[in-house]
């Protein structure tokens, strides 16, 4: 069989797979899940175009590793074919772990575990599968690995993950303020004393991709709409698993039905192969099922909140720059449990408050180094003489108050 694949993608054009693991590994079903999970989510409701998938993402990521792997070879640094393979491969599956809707549901099913931990232990149940291949991979993935730089091309504050989502996300939702110029980032990557540089001429494209994520972040991954639609899924599966551990009987999928009944922490995931392949299963088509059943389950709440899901009836939000008084909020929810004839005890469900933070840059974490000419090494931040840039590398936080119209 031919595991040599052209895939024609609509962003880059032919994205080309040259190695038999990486094809064996896009075709394993743990993969083929992403298929069937939204990178964005719910943000469908508001920008229609956005139904492209994680599937989609991580081969445009694998496709921005393998270039950027080549622009540093070219520039004479040392990256042996078997260290491509591994950093095509830890790019590949660094979101295998996402449950359904991507990161609306991060902590739906499994208690205080992020993605990325549920993707490690994917990926060392594949090294097991096959053979120890993915060892190398796991390690960069990690960030454990000799060569440090192949770890923040996976994961940093200029990662190609990044560079991939942000283009992919501006072309689904014809957003065009999310457009950066990656071909010219990429080109001027470099590394120095094991770390991933920038050259001097790339600054004000890095300086761009900064602005352009902070714009993004509140024109799409927080706009009012998709936050108002995330709460409402998210109540209707706490909803759902409070009626189901309390002995009510209400329609669900049986792999829904494991999480909703059993409290799955990341030792469980990790060391249970039985949870993570149930895990596996997982996917938006299984929420939705349920939510379509849900509209005409008796309980008032659980039967609201999937209708207003599936109808696109939502919530209003207020966005404001003070989280809510405790007694505003209390009041707000006498005022919704009145209207909506249910108990007090159950407002929390339709009425909820939450933050949001857009950080586009954070230079207290690990930073963006430009390399000047003379080959001084410098932070992004001391770098820029951009006002845009300056604004954007801090942190901004609002909160929300999400009820009923």
């Amino acid at each position: 069989m031919n595991k040599k694949k052209i895939i024609n993608d609509p962003v880059y054009g032919f994205i080309s797979i040259h190695s038999e693991l990486v094809f064996d590994l896009i075709e394993h079903p743990y993969f083929q899940r992403l298929r069937r999970i939204k990178q964005l989510g719910l943000t469908n409701l508001v920008y229609p175009g956005a139904n492209h998938t994680r599937f989609h993402h991580a081969l445009g990521a694998m496709h921005l590793m393998t270039k950027a792997i080549l622009v540093l070879r070219s520039k004479g640094v040392q990256i042996n074919d078997e260290e491509l393979e591994s950093a095509q491969i830890a790019i590949l599956l660094h979101d295998i772990g996402h449950g359904p809707f991507s990161h609306v549901m991060e902590h739906a099913f499994v208690h205080n575990v992020a993605h990325e931990s549920i993707s490690l232990a994917f990926m060392n149940y594949l090294n097991d599968e096959f053979g120890g291949r993915l060892e190398t991979a796991i390690n960069i993935f990690k960030g454990t690995y000799k060569k440090n730089f192949l770890h923040q091309l996976v994961s940093s504050q200029l990662d190609v993950d990044r560079l991939d989502y942000l283009t992919r996300d501006s072309f689904y939702t014809g957003v065009s303020e999310g457009i950066v110029g990656l071909e010219r980032i990429i080109e001027m990557l470099n590394v120095e004393n094991d770390q991933l540089v920038i050259d001097e001429k790339g600054i004000y494209s890095v300086e761009k991709f900064i602005v352009a994520r902070r714009l993004m972040y509140w024109q799409v991954y927080l706009h009012k709409t998709a936050v108002a639609a995330d709460c409402v899924l998210q109540n209707a599966l706490k909803r759902a698993r409070e009626l189901s551990l309390s002995g009510k009987q209400i329609f669900s999928l049986p792999n829904v039905a494991f999480f909703l009944h059993n409290f799955i922490d990341g030792k469980s995931i990790a060391e249970d192969i039985t949870v993570l392949n149930r895990f596996s299963q997982l996917d938006d088509l299984d929420i939705m099922v349920c939510l379509k059943n849900w509209q005409d389950d008796e309980d008032e709440v659980l039967s609201y909140l999937s209708k207003s899901l599936i109808n696109r009836r939502l919530p209003g939000i207020v966005i404001q720059d003070k989280p809510m008084e405790t007694s505003d909020l209390a009041a707000l929810q006498q005022q919704t449990a009145e209207r909506l004839k249910i108990d007090v005890s159950l407002a929390k469900y339709v009425v909820t408050t939450g933050e949001l933070r857009n950080a586009a840059y954070q230079s207290q974490n690990e930073n963006i180094i430009i390399r000047k000419k003379s080959g001084e090494l410098i932070d992004l931040a001391t770098a820029s003489v951009n006002y845009n840039f300056v604004s954007a590398n801090s942190v901004a936080t609002k909160y929300f108050v999400c009820r009923p119209k």
